[in-house]
């Protein structure tokens, strides 16, 4: 579990310390749900990750899905 958690704060490019600041809400103040859902993964292991970089990683997998299934990502999904 540890060698998980140590491999999704470095992909995630968070750090284990609790001096965090919250990070975790983009400009508009409006999360879908895969943003929550990396939210949740976060909290459920204890990494604190960086909006920015969620969001790229997000934007990166719908842009992937849409280019090999041909079909949008609902913006309630994925923004």
């Amino acid at each position: 579990m540890d060698a998980f958690k140590d491999q999704a704060q470095k992909f995630m490019g968070g750090s284990s310390g609790s001096s965090h600041h919250n990070t975790h809400h983009n400009s508009s103040g409006k999360e879908d749900y895969v943003d929550k859902g990396v939210d949740a993964l976060e909290k459920k292991f204890g990494i604190h990750g960086n909006r920015e970089t969620n969001e790229k990683f997000t934007d990166k997998a719908r842009e992937m899905f849409e280019q090999k299934t041909g079909k949008k990502v609902p913006e309630k999904i994925s923004n």
